[in-house]
């Protein structure tokens, strides 16, 4: 596990672009935290650090569930929060996208534990105060 300490939404940034050259090409990272953890701006350096999009290009899927970014390589933003049971995970799509030859980014995937693979990426975001965040990264 290796655990980081951000001060600022640039810092957040910056971090999900460094921890992004870590990351697989093809793989599963649920980003974990309470509703304004920050789980979306870390998502925004994460996809800018893949090389999908520039940060200022990434949003939140709460609306459209998900977001498709970049070409090769891909990466799929997931927002599961108004998912309230796993069949329309199915609905949606994600069994399909599970398939593909991509990365998928997903907040709030762990109200569906059973449903991702166990090779994963789990990022922790945690409110500490209203500017530092703790963010911690475990490999499954």
């Amino acid at each position: 596990m290796q655990v980081f300490y951000s001060d600022s939404e640039q810092q957040t940034v910056v971090l999900g672009e460094r921890l992004a050259r870590e990351l697989p090409a093809r793989g599963v990272v649920l980003l974990i935290g309470e509703l304004g953890a920050g789980k979306t701006t870390l998502a925004k350096g994460l996809v800018s650090g893949f090389g999908a999009a520039p940060p200022e290009e990434v949003a939140s899927p709460t609306f459209t569930l998900v977001h498709e970014y970049g070409v090769r390589p891909r990466v799929y933003h997931v927002d599961l929060y108004r998912i309230e049971r796993a069949d329309e995970l199915e609905s949606v799509g994600l069994d399909e996208l599970l398939e593909r030859d991509a990365l998928m980014l997903v907040e709030w995937g762990e109200k569906f534990p059973g449903f991702w693979p166990q090779n994963r990426v789990e990022i922790h975001v945690r409110r500490l105060t209203d500017d530092r965040r703790e963010i911690r990264v475990i490999r499954r």
